[in-house]
């Protein structure tokens, strides 16, 4: 059961990037906050909280050592934006401003 097709396509992990937890697969797009470097750049992921292999399933405390996820840069490009309304009721003050963060789509190469 170990060769099967199933197994490779139920690998996954859980990598912390910029502080949040993303559940990646080889092969998965993911859209996190910026990260430095220039597109077609290879990254190294390191903190990975949990790995499932297709058959065992391995935790971290909190994380797993020796454990990397290898990721590349698809692009960098700003994300919708955000509207920010205030409002004073009484005294007619209303003001609008806009926000668009900035993205990194990263393609995930490697689990392991």
């Amino acid at each position: 059961m170990n060769d099967s097709p199933d197994t490779i396509q139920n690998m996954f992990a859980i990598a912390q990037i910029a502080g949040k937890q993303y559940v990646v697969a080889p092969g998965d797009t993911i859209i996190v906050d910026h990260i430095d470097g220039n597109v077609g750049d290879v990254i190294t992921l390191d903190s990975i909280l949990l790995y499932n292999d297709g058959t065992k399933i391995t935790v971290g405390t909190p994380i797993i050592p020796k454990m990397k996820v290898i990721a590349k840069i698809a692009s960098q490009e700003k994300g919708e934006k955000l509207h920010v309304r205030r409002y004073k009721q009484k005294v007619r003050y209303r003001k609008t401003t806009g926000f668009r963060a900035h993205e990194t789509t990263l393609v995930i190469e490697k689990i392991g």
